[in-house]
């Protein structure tokens, strides 16, 4: 992979060599590789089908998440969040101790290794949200809560220039990966002032089915408004809105 330099940056195929566009800029690359019958059948390439196989099964995982989260997410993730996502998933399938090599799989890894996930690498909830926090899921009853004491925005929240509101929102989530599908429910607070005002204890129930085997979620986030003559609008378009995964259960 080379960079194009100078004034004048091409795209397609020249010869062998393939000019294009992404987000670290301009660049160029031979063509080549191995032909694909030959990964498909060659026993030599029985690795490479084997991690082919379950970085497959890590991408369909994590569009199902994100399928799951898609409201929070359509103004809280960055753009190279669905590859990040993947890598992740990759990590909670190569957990797997139950399958063999090529077959491992979601459900029998660790999908508690989600915990943590920033969807927004612009804006962590991480280096956001200062103000203590208990995330729980309540595998019985279904309920995914996240409780807040009372917080002095402007000393807890580290919100980014021009920002005068604020609100949190939290999302349940339970993902059945092998039917890839879910349930989810989501909780937001009105739209807080960003200030010196204490702010009232926040409790956020979000249901999904009782008793249920599937892995369970609990994503927490902010989203930062600025108003301008009485009407509030999103923030930079939510560029810098946090959301995590900080309560994950991976099933039974």
């Amino acid at each position: 992979m080379a960079r194009q330099k100078g004034i004048i940056k091409l795209k397609g195929t020249i010869g062998d060599i393939t000019f294009y566009k992404t987000q670290d800029g301009h660049l160029a690359r031979e063509k080549g590789g191995i032909d694909a019958n030959r990964i498909a059948t060659d026993p030599a390439f029985q690795r490479t089908r084997e991690n082919g196989s379950e970085f497959g099964r890590a991408g369909k995982a994590g569009k199902v998440l994100r399928t799951a989260l898609r409201v929070l997410l359509l103004n809280s993730a960055d753009s190279r969040m669905v590859s990040r996502l993947t890598q992740s998933m990759v990590k909670v399938i190569q957990a797997d101790s139950t399958n063999e090599r090529g077959l491992r799989n979601v459900i029998d890894g660790e999908a508690e290794l989600l915990a943590g996930f920033e969807f927004n690498i612009r804006g962590k909830l991480g280096t956001s949200l200062f103000a203590p926090y208990t995330g729980s899921i309540d595998r019985v009853t279904g309920e995914i809560m996240v409780d807040i004491p009372s917080f002095i925005p402007s000393n807890m929240i580290a919100a980014p220039g021009g920002t005068t509101h604020f609100k949190i929102i939290s999302a349940g989530v339970e993902v059945d990966f092998e039917n890839e599908s879910f349930v989810e429910q989501h909780a937001e607070t009105a739209i807080l002032a960003w200030d010196a005002t204490a702010t009232a204890v926040i409790n956020q129930v979000n249901t999904v089915t009782p008793n249920s085997t599937k892995p369970l979620f609990l994503a927490l986030g902010l989203e930062f408004y600025q108003e301008v003559n009485g009407s509030m609008y999103s923030l930079k378009n939510g560029a810098y809105n946090p959301l995590a995964l900080i309560v994950v259960n991976g099933g039974v």
